[in-house]
Order: C-alpha cells, then structure tokens, then sequence
C-alpha cells in the first residue's frame, strides 16, 4: 500500500455500531487497524436479580479508548446525531436494532455489517444459536453491505468453519467473533478503495435464525434425541435450556446422546441413573442430562444433584 492511501485510510472517519461481547473483537480490531471516531451502542440497562446497571461491552472498550460513546433508545429516530458526524463508513456487528433508510444512506462508502452466518443462510437475530440447533455442519461470517430488508444487502467476503460435535453456542460464539474481526479487516481495505466483490444473495437458499424465544428454551423430549442435544448445546450457555420436575424449572447445560432404546417408556420419562447422569426418554431413545442447574442453585453436575435427592427420580416425567 502506498504512503498515499495510508494516509486516506488515517483520516477516514469509521462509526462503529455494536453492543454484546460477540462485538468486540471486531471493535479492537478497528481500533488497533484505523481511528474510531465514534462508537453507536444501545442503552445501559439493568442485569441480574439486583438491577445494577451495566453498560454494554462495547461501551467499555470505547471509553478505555478515549472514543466518543453514542447511546440511543430508538435509533429509527434519533440518527441524526450520527450523520452529522459524516461518517465515511458506518460498521456494525450484533448493534440490536433496525437502522432506518437515511442512515444506510449517508457513508459515502456505505455501511457494512458483520453478521454471523454464511448468508443467505440463518438471517436473523440468533444464527450461532439456530445453526447448533438445527444442526449446520458449517457455519461462518459474512461481511456485507447493508440493506433495507434484515440482512439481505449484497456480500462482500464470508469465511466459514466447521462446527464440531461438541461445540456449544458458547464456543461457536468465540470462534465467529474472532473469526470476523480478522476477516473485515482483511478485507477493509479493497471496501475502502472499492475494488471489493460485491454479489447479492441467492433468495432460493434464504433460510431464517428469529430471536430466542422463550418456548425456544423448553426441551420437548418427543423429538429425537439428537435434536434435544442440540437444543441443550446451542442454547448454551446462554439463555439455557431448561425442562421441569415435580413443578420446578432446571436448567440443562450438557447432555450426551445414548446408546439404550425404552419403547415401552414415556417420552420424558426419567428411565435410568447412568454414571454420567440422569437418563431421560426421547422418541428414539435416550438422552442422558449431564450438566444442570437446578432452580436457585449453581450448575452442578447431574451425579452430584442426584446424590443429594432423598427420592428415587426414575419413572418420573420431565416435562
């Protein structure tokens, strides 16, 4: 690169919008590649049973760095204060709402978004989630120009990794985050000079990723036992997945898949106390709860839990 364009990529001026952990890699990676002039993130809020007010991680990051911090409750109306900053570039990754049409449309270079999936696959707001759940053996990140619909602007570059059996939402989460702060950066410069590619998506291949909801959580042990161990893993370790017995909610974390099949058994029925844990009845066969948290308690093991009951657990349904 010449002395020219280094200096061209100095004075650019790079608005910043995320607001979760998953963002910021990305944000250090700008702020170590390019100047920050400023960073969009969402509100403080209140977390936890103590409502204490936490600001989001990417605030932090930004004021360790001396960045100017923007916090808008509704950003559908209040983006003014961002375009008068007359950003060159906006970028976003996991900023947690919808940016209006004047916005998208003010960057002389556009804004360009670092979602986690091989778009057009999993659009939507929980793609690490849905692609454990709905067992994706690939997974990636897509840099991408922003458009008016969700996440359907054309692509510039994806990256994609395997996802491994045993991968959670957690550890996916991680790999995707790194993983997308090293590829916009790789690619970054050509955006800026615009020698980018830029193709827009296969509208027959779109498939969907919608939030986490809270029925998303509950385990149905009617499906297959693989389909409930990838519910358990791709909801770990947030939110959790969770089942109810004897009226009380346990949140499951780990699980593995069993060998045993109980065609007279119900489904949901606790059905045997294996080494690893508490063996439940699915459709077609056995998953055995591994990892729990039982309600007001810390995760502990299954064992451990069973150990301290007083009353046998087998032939009781789940639910």
């Amino acid at each position: 690169m010449d002395i020219e364009s280094i200096e061209v990529e100095k004075e650019l001026k790079i608005v910043f919008m995320g607001t979760p952990g998953f963002s910021v890699p990305v944000l250090e990676s700008l702020i170590k590649n390019y100047k920050v002039k400023a960073v969009v993130t969402q509100p403080d809020k209140q977390v936890g049973r103590t409502g204490k007010i936490a600001k989001p991680p990417v605030k932090i990051v930004a004021e360790d760095n001396n960045i100017l911090v923007i916090q808008l409750n509704k950003i559908r109306e209040e983006y003014q204060e961002i375009i008068d900053l007359n950003p060159d570039i906006i970028i976003t990754c996991a900023y947690g709402q919808i940016l209006p049409e004047e916005l998208l449309n003010a960057p002389r270079l556009g804004c360009i978004n670092v979602h986690a999936s091989l778009l057009p696959k999993l659009r939507g707001g929980a793609p690490i989630h849905r692609a454990i759940m709905e067992d994706y053996k690939k997974t990636g990140i897509t840099i991408m120009y922003m458009a008016k619909g969700m996440d359907d602007g054309d692509i510039i570059a994806q990256k994609s990794i395997d996802i491994e059996p045993n991968d959670t939402a957690s550890t996916l989460h991680d790999k995707l985050s790194k993983l997308g702060s090293e590829l916009l950066i790789e690619v970054l410069p050509s955006i800026i000079d615009g020698t980018n590619t830029r193709t827009a998506q296969n509208v027959d291949e779109v498939t969907f990723a919608p939030i986490i909801k809270p029925d998303d959580e509950k385990v149905d042990f009617s499906k297959t036992s693989k389909q409930v161990y990838n519910q358990i893993r791709g909801l770990n370790s947030f939110p959790g997945a969770y089942f109810t017995l004897d009226g009380k909610r346990i949140k499951v974390f780990s699980s593995i898949i069993g060998d045993d099949f109980y065609p007279s058994k119900l489904d949901g029925e606790i059905v045997k106390i294996y080494k690893e844990g508490i063996g439940v009845k699915t459709s077609n066969g056995v998953i055995i709860l591994t990892e729990i948290q039982p309600e007001g308690k810390s995760k502990m093991s299954a064992t451990s839990y069973v150990n301290g009951l007083h009353e046998p657990l087998v032939g009781k349904i789940v639910g």
